[in-house]
């Protein structure tokens, strides 16, 4: 089951800002009262409010102990908006609103063994993992692969860990031999070893892919996506009735449910706009959705009795929600 959408805020200040890499940015977050802030399993994700109206979702890169939270930002400049104020509009000493911790992406209770396998920014929820594997005493690797050094995220502080022996690192621009070879990292899988993936899609779909390729079982392969493959959002057009007031409304083939919803006057909880975050869920009563997040398990998207409005569709002419 996924993990609920609904999250409560806190007020946090920007203690730390510095460039953890090119083009990644760090924060170090705390709350403006000096009270522990929530506690966070690895692998977990806050809201962050931005100044500039948007709420997009970060990953926490320090280990779940703490009194602060610690973020790394890629910047996208082909973005929506979020990355690009985090980048030029946060300072130290600035005072945001933030949710508290959700997680998607844990890692297995009891498990024996553990392969860690991140790309590019994906790392801020797998250092996690390798901070809280290790302190529990259980086996790992970490293989990080980046487009060449300068954009190696955490790059210093995984060379100096504790375990930096399990730590390897791989770079796009390097030498073929110094490259990571999937085929053979992912050769032999066991019952007691699972496999933790982050990173641009096209990345976690080759691992996860070649993986599955050499008899991964489902149940052994973990995946945190930072984005949803929902580019081309448009579809056949279908009617969507509120079943609360009985409003039949029209979507086109090129418009979102959102969008439609928005037009209307219906207000929806969104966040990430993508699929990604759940915060949209809504309850459809009748009718086939067209599921096009990655928030929802395969199991749930099965059930066919929820569906993201933020990307999502009908494969039906008509579909009731409970709005």
């Amino acid at each position: 089951m996924s993990d609920s959408p609904i999250a409560a805020t806190t007020q946090a200040r920007i203690i730390r800002r510095r460039m953890l890499a090119d083009g990644i940015l760090g924060l170090t977050l705390e709350r403006i009262d000096g009270e522990p802030l929530a506690a966070a399993d690895a692998g977990a994700h806050i809201d962050l409010h931005l100044p500039n109206g948007l709420v997009r979702q970060y990953s926490l890169s320090n280990a779940p102990t703490g009194r602060t939270y610690e973020l790394g930002v890629l910047l996208d400049p082909g973005g929506r908006g979020g990355s690009i104020c985090v980048h030029e509009d946060l300072h130290e000493g600035q005072v945001l609103t933030i949710g508290a911790p959700r997680n998607l992406f844990r890692l297995v209770a009891g498990a024996r063994r553990s392969l860690l396998v991140a790309g590019g920014i994906g790392i801020t929820p797998i250092i996690s993992m390798a901070d809280t594997l290790h302190a529990a005493g259980k086996a790992f690797e970490l293989h990080y692969c980046c487009r060449s050094a300068s954009r190696a995220a955490y790059r210093d502080r995984l060379g100096s860990a504790a375990y930096a022996d399990h730590v390897r690192f791989y770079y796009d621009d390097a030498p073929q031999d110094g490259r990571l070879d999937t085929d053979a990292l992912l050769a032999s899988p066991a019952k007691d070893l699972d496999l933790y993936v982050c990173g641009p899609g096209g990345f976690m779909d080759h691992v996860m892919g070649r993986a599955r390729a050499a008899g991964w079982p489902e149940s052994n392969i973990h995946a945190e996506r930072f984005s949803a493959d929902v580019a081309d959002r448009a579809g056949d057009a279908f009617e969507l009735v509120l079943a609360r007031s009985g409003r039949v409304l029209r979507v086109a083939t090129e418009q979102s449910v959102l969008d439609v919803l928005r037009e209307a006057g219906v207000q929806v909880p969104v966040s990430c706009e993508q699929g990604i975050c759940g915060t949209c869920i809504t309850r459809v009563l009748e009718g086939q959705p067209e599921h096009r997040d990655v928030f929802l398990t395969e199991d749930e998207r099965a059930c066919n009795d929820r569906f993201t409005p933020c990307c999502s569709r009908a494969r039906s002419a008509r579909l009731v929600v409970d709005l």
